[in-house]
């Protein structure tokens, strides 16, 4: 049975027993939703995501490049690897660094 998660994003194809795939399991997603690329995958069901962004800086009316590296929930059914493009959902904190799920990998960056 998969689940409605209230996101623009096709469902998986595999099934997966992960109680917390939003999906599959009991995880809602709530707040951000981020577009960033995998740079590592590690660790067991996480993945490290790299997002780039630009910052406004007032005083110079000038733009900085920035980035921040992300960790999160990687749910079987989705198993994004290193060098994919992902999009990731906010949840509940899973643990003490993830805050965040991958819901779909192959989104424009």
């Amino acid at each position: 049975m998969v689940k409605d998660i209230g996101l623009d994003v096709p469902a998986p194809e595999q099934e997966c027993e992960d109680v917390n795939c939003p999906f599959h399991g009991r995880l809602p997603v709530r707040g951000q939703v981020l577009v960033g690329t995998v740079v590592s995958d590690k660790m067991d069901k996480t993945v490290v995501i790299q997002r780039k962004h630009e910052m406004l800086i007032k005083k110079y009316q000038r733009y900085e490049k920035r980035q921040s590296k992300i960790q999160a929930h990687n749910p079987p059914c989705i198993d994004a690897k290193v060098g994919d493009v992902v999009t990731l959902a906010e949840c509940r904190p899973l643990s003490k660094t993830k805050s965040y799920v991958v819901v779909k990998v192959g989104a424009q960056e």
